[in-house]
């Protein structure tokens, strides 16, 4: 896709299209004419402009522990499911839900609860991309 209509960017975004519009005339989001009078965003800008303004939106918290993973959430916990085992815990992460298995002995330990901020941190092997 080599761009992108108000609509489309908006749902990607998380905002109206509204608000595309007004980042667009305040010159924040290059837009151009397609044909008769449609906008259309251009694909690469979209993405250069999604990155610069995800930065900052869920910062991770200060950590003295050097880490390899490079994919990490903050959010609040939403739920946890205790077995006797087991948990299950679910957060919310900006528009992102994450639902992590965790040993019950884990959520103990951590205080884990509803309400608490927490930073998910996920590394796997497996990724995988689908396409419209």
């Amino acid at each position: 896709m080599s761009s992108y209509s108000i609509g489309q960017a908006a749902k990607l975004l998380g905002v109206s299209a509204e608000t595309v519009r007004r980042w667009a005339d305040s010159g924040r989001l290059d837009m151009d004419r397609e044909g008769p009078g449609n906008r259309a965003i251009d694909a690469v800008g979209l993405a250069a402009f999604a990155q610069e303004r995800a930065q900052g939106m869920h910062p991770l918290p200060e950590s003295p522990v050097a880490t390899s993973v490079r994919n990490a959430f903050v959010g609040i916990v939403t739920r946890v499911t205790l077995d006797d085992v087991a948990a299950q815990v679910e957060i919310q992460s900006g528009p992102h839900r994450i639902v992590s298995l965790v040993t019950r002995e884990s959520v103990e330990e951590l205080g884990i609860e509803v309400g608490i901020t927490v930073t998910a941190r996920v590394k796997s092997t497996n990724v995988h991309i689908d396409t419209p």
